[in-house]
């Protein structure tokens, strides 16, 4: 049944988007040149690897020239990109991964394999469920958590010592104790917060 909804909440939101897509890929690539989509390396189910696509917050080839977290100051996000990362438009194109089964609408975040290394033997029984598009631990782990690393810190480091542990265990805490109730509030919760994201850019 979960599958089921993936599927439809993928071909209708992606549907209805194609405008909002063209907008912002269109807005990517004229502020800063390379592709509008970024297809990173992240950890799902069972420990297996794909492709997370979302539109590129950063120049290209970041991931080759810093760490896999993005941390205070970091230079490699683009103009654009805090906008993008704030009201979560920059995540729009995981419906790609929704449609693909890489990931379902609502589980906890799927990160990239140098991170996922480090993970505690319990800490790895999160991989036993599917990654979502949205989560509370995604909630958790917004822009202004990103903003507690330090400027010049080392910022995997810094996320794996003081922000992975409370982040995973409300991811499986919610795991726990999910209902189809409660992963549509997480949904709507995610929209509100993107709502709150475009109005921040006026404040």
């Amino acid at each position: 049944m979960r599958r089921g909804i993936d599927l439809m909440f993928a071909l209708v939101a992606l549907v209805l988007l194609v405008p909002l897509f063209v907008l912002v890929a269109l807005v990517v690539v004229l502020e800063s040149s390379g592709p509008p989509f970024y297809g990173g390396r992240r950890v799902g189910l069972g420990g297996r690897e794909f492709r997370m696509w979302k539109f590129r917050t950063m120049v290209v080839n970041a991931d080759r020239i810093g760490p896999g977290i993005t941390g205070k100051g970091d230079a490699r996000i683009t103009r654009v990109g805090p906008l993008l990362r704030r009201t979560k438009l920059d995540e729009l194109p995981q419906l790609f991964n929704l449609l693909a089964g890489d990931v379902t609408l609502v589980g906890p975040r799927a990160e990239v394999p140098s991170i996922v290394a480090r993970y505690t033997g319990s800490q790895r029984e999160i991989l036993a469920v599917k990654p979502g598009i949205v989560g509370p631990g995604q909630l958790y782990y917004t822009t202004d958590q990103q903003d507690q690393i330090p400027e010049g810190a080392a910022a995997d480091d810094y996320y794996v010592e003081h922000l992975l542990a409370p982040k995973l265990a409300i991811d499986m805490e919610y795991e726990r104790r999910r209902t189809a109730w409660s992963d549509a509030g997480m949904v709507l919760t995610t929209v509100g917060v993107m709502v709150r994201g475009l109005l921040g850019r006026h404040a």
